[in-house]
């Protein structure tokens, strides 16, 4: 077995951890053939998660639990979660994949801690000044946006926005598998002119660079749904309000389409009719289906489940975790920030 194919668990990350994390991983097993293959390093308090594996026969088959008392809450400030972090099951997921034990670590746990800790262990790559956290989102043409950063950095300048357009693209290519990804940064408008300071600076800095980027330049909001580039670039602030936006109004329009289609006894009868139809959009109406935020710039992979998400929702986490363990995306990714590297040497960029 490959370890990038062994993905590491923290089994007590999220608000109905440890329930829904076992939960996630057999609904994973059990509808998508190809993550029969991967392997489990479940850590957590054994002593609640025997019962969940007993369960849970497909996940006890292709799991190995290390027993930890200690977790992180969803209200520890990332400097609390440091130093009373180690030793704790998110902790020991993260370890795992420094230690080479596994590819991946999940965790649907505190997103400060996680990114805290992910940084202490894995450290960013040669060149990344913060690492990013990138998220899909569904659009419009039937494929995905690629938004980041969506939360871990409030403050960005030029430069930090130019690397997350480098890892961003790279992150596309290798796991939607296009070849040239189209780039665009949000803004508050598509002319010339405007945006804040640091909009500006990176618009430019983005438009002269020779990395090979296809760059749109400006985009708005609806761009990100619209599907009019592959990969969106934003600051944190910016990218966390606007993919919660995202979030609250799919399931906004959900709840708003299940209440009309079962008003009266007519549009009961109609929607029996249209049963198929139905179904086919409401799941590409769920936001279940963009769960999972990747953390991009670390000498390892972290993926983020959001620590809300019910089992469906993490198996979608998983699905993400499985596509970048059997990607080339730390490659690409490491051979971009290389050139932008070099090329900011030359230009002097950071002077």
């Amino acid at each position: 077995m490959l370890d990038g194919l062994t993905l590491s668990i923290d089994a007590m990350g999220g608000d109905d951890a440890p329930d829904i994390v076992i939960k996630g991983i057999e609904y994973f097993l059990s509808h998508d053939g190809e993550g029969r293959r991967a392997r489990f390093l479940l850590h957590g308090d054994a002593e609640k998660l025997a019962p969940l594996l007993e369960a849970a026969p497909r996940t006890r088959e292709r799991s190995e639990v290390f027993h930890t008392e200690h977790t992180i809450s969803m209200d520890d400030k990332p400097s609390q979660a440091l130093r009373k972090g180690k030793g704790s099951s998110m902790w020991n997921a993260i370890a795992s994949v420094k230690g080479g034990q596994a590819g991946i670590a999940i965790s649907a746990g505190n997103t400060g801690a996680l990114m805290a800790m992910s940084k202490l262990q894995l450290r960013a790559k040669r060149g990344v000044q913060r690492p990013a956290i990138a998220a899909s989102w569904p659009n419009l043409s039937g494929g995905m946006t690629v938004v980041l950063d969506v939360g871990a950095n409030v403050d960005c300048d030029a430069a930090q926005l130019t690397e997350f357009a480098v890892l961003g693209e790279a992150y596309f290519r290798a796991i939607y598998g296009k070849d040239c990804p189209v780039v665009g940064l949000l803004n508050v408008g598509t002319e010339e002119g405007k945006g804040n300071t640091v909009t500006k600076a990176a618009h430019e800095r983005m438009s002269q660079s020779q990395l090979g980027i296809e760059y749109k330049g400006f985009v708005e909001g609806s761009d990100i749904s619209a599907g009019t580039v592959d990969v969106v670039v934003t600051g944190g602030f910016t990218g966390n309000i606007a993919l919660k936006t995202a979030e609250g109004t799919a399931k906004l329009i959900s709840t708003f389409f299940s209440q009309a289609l079962n008003d009266n006894l007519w549009s009961k009868f109609t929607t029996a009719l249209n049963s198929v139809a139905l179904r086919k959009l409401k799941k590409k109406m769920d936001p279940r289906r963009a769960n999972g935020g990747v953390f991009l710039g670390l000498n390892g992979i972290v993926v983020k489940s959001h620590g809300g998400t019910d089992a469906i929702g993490y198996a979608t986490a998983l699905n993400i975790a499985m596509g970048l363990a059997e990607s080339d995306f730390q490659v690409a990714i490491d051979a971009r920030l290389d050139a932008l590297h070099d090329e900011d040497d030359n230009i002097g960029f950071f002077a």
